[in-house]
């Protein structure tokens, strides 16, 4: 079964802030410029080292400010709701859940998280089957990492993507083939740690 960003196992996890900065990634992962805590960084690095020879990480998103973050929740709480007017409040935070994560728990606000892809030697993405960012309601569910219908290529570049990732020790938010998280609370969770090493980054960093 998967668990959401809004289970309360998750909101349950102490974060033992460990004080990281925030680092702003190279070129070398995209124009985006992305910036994540040093340790996510380091891991990344150490990620793109196992990929195949002429494949690169593309980071499309990291570091995510809590009022960019509140935004997109509200925007797709309110498509949600035009979708499912009756849904309850427990209802409503697991279906919001699948897409963005609850603000207090966001792993893209402390920093801890990246959207990203693979490109080609000519900066050409691979086929991961949705765009980043497809809601589960526009791709009719093949956002999800498992996804049962997506295509054996696009199986293939998914697992490709994963061997490397989970080698460096990040975990993936299984709704969202893109999102890849360490050191938040969700990663906590998923790999046994007893804390996270970070909770959301202090206003005074960019």
């Amino acid at each position: 079964m998967t668990v959401l960003l809004s289970d309360p196992q998750v909101r349950a996890v102490p974060v033992h802030e460990s004080g990281e900065r925030l680092v702003r990634l190279s070129a070398a992962y995209g124009p985006a410029r992305a910036t994540v805590r040093a340790g996510l960084a380091s891991r990344l690095a150490q990620a793109q080292t196992l990929m195949p020879s002429g494949l690169q990480l593309r980071v499309v998103e990291g570091y995510r400010p809590a009022a960019r973050q509140q935004a997109i929740i509200d925007r797709y709480t309110a498509e949600i709701l035009l979708k499912n007017p009756k849904a309850d409040e427990g209802e409503l935070a697991g279906l919001v859940a699948r897409f963005v994560s609850p603000l207090p728990v966001a792993p893209h606000v402390a920093g801890a998280a990246v959207d990203l892809t693979i490109v080609d030697g000519d900066g050409q993405e691979l086929d991961l089957g949705t765009a980043i960012d497809a809601t589960p309601e526009a791709s009719n569910g093949a956002c999800y990492f498992n996804s049962p219908l997506i295509a054996p290529e696009v199986r293939a570049n998914r697992r490709l993507l994963a061997a490397a990732l989970h080698a460096a020790g990040l975990v993936n938010y299984p709704t969202e083939w893109w999102h890849w998280s360490f050191g938040d609370r969700y990663w906590a969770l998923g790999v046994g740690a007893r804390y996270a090493l970070y909770g959301p980054v202090p206003r005074s960093q960019p």
